[in-house]
């Protein structure tokens, strides 16, 4: 029993803890979300949650300030009639609701509810996710999730990265047994997280975000260790100019071919946060450097 908890802490000790601030759009009670910052806190990292109090799945980067809440959150996860537009758990003050948007809690988040906890200094990181289901390609342009995470790279030049997973179903916070799906989301993205922030700073090149699509949880893809990361691009390059030389080519592969394949592979992409389409070959060459050890090629 020892040597488990002892191998349950190497994430923890062996992370650098950083600042990092979490949103989504499929609410604050989401079970992703809820044991992905788990999963972010046991590695070490000072993490506070800001997401919508409610369901706001294909939002994009809308964006409006919080009004009162009247009815109960999602899942029943705050009470009725609190009349405050931002609510906390009051037993674990960083998880925070925003009755609005991803992008408007992302806003807040970093503005508002997270610097008390850091003494006013910014995040170092923004994620947002895993949403439920994926994102990728066109549904990049509608995804919360993707508009959480631009909205900090573009507007706060917070380096940042959404996560979705292609295992759909939503989960209240409080779901026992927790499902395999949402311990391996946590454990994977996770991993990333840590190979990012071990890459040192600036973790990411400016104005770029990375959109990660993770493959459905089933079969040998229940264990964490099977996961591959892939470098990818969002949109179809038909038109567009070489991409990072990679693997043998200048054209690297479509982020929804990688993660509905049957290999366990994850798709990253380098978006760019103007216009949600993929970052130019310098940008991606900067990640591909940054990253090299972590990557694969397709099989």
């Amino acid at each position: 029993m020892r040597s488990q908890i002892l191998l349950a802490l190497l994430p923890a000790l062996g992370a650098e803890a950083i600042r990092i601030i979490h949103a989504n759009d499929d609410g604050w009670a989401e079970l992703y979300t809820r044991s992905f910052h788990d999963a972010l806190v046991a590695a070490g990292h000072d993490t506070v949650l800001a997401a919508p109090a409610e369901n706001k799945s294909g939002t994009a980067s809308s964006d409006a300030e919080p009004s009162p809440r009247t009815t109960a959150c999602q899942y029943d996860s705050c009470p009725a009639n609190t009349n405050q537009p931002i609510g906390r758990n009051e037993s674990s003050p960083r998880l925070n609701w925003v009755n609005s948007f991803p992008v408007t809690s992302m806003r807040y988040g970093i503005d508002t509810i997270a610097p008390p906890f850091w003494n006013g200094q910014a995040p170092e990181l923004a994620v947002s996710g895993p949403n439920v289901g994926s994102n990728v390609y066109v549904q990049v342009h509608f995804s919360g999730t993707v508009g959480a995470a631009v909205f900090a790279a573009k507007e706060r030049r917070v380096p940042a990265i959404a996560f979705s997973g292609l295992s759909s179903g939503t989960l209240s916070w409080n779901t026992t047994p927790v499902p395999t799906r949402s311990l391996v989301y946590a454990q994977v993205a996770s991993k990333l997280v840590d190979a990012v922030v071990s890459s040192g700073k600036p973790y990411l090149p400016e104005n770029v975000f990375l959109n990660v699509n993770l493959p459905k949880v089933e079969g040998k893809c229940t264990d964490p260790h099977n996961f591959k990361f892939v470098l990818s691009r969002i949109n179809v390059g038909l038109f567009s100019a070489k991409d990072v030389y990679h693997c043998g080519t200048d054209r690297l592969p479509l982020e929804a071919s990688v993660a509905l394949s049957d290999d366990c592979l994850v798709s990253v992409s380098v978006g760019d946060a103007n216009d949600k389409t993929t970052a130019p070959k310098e940008k991606q060459d900067i990640v591909l450097n940054k990253l090299s050890g972590l990557f694969t090629c397709l099989p």
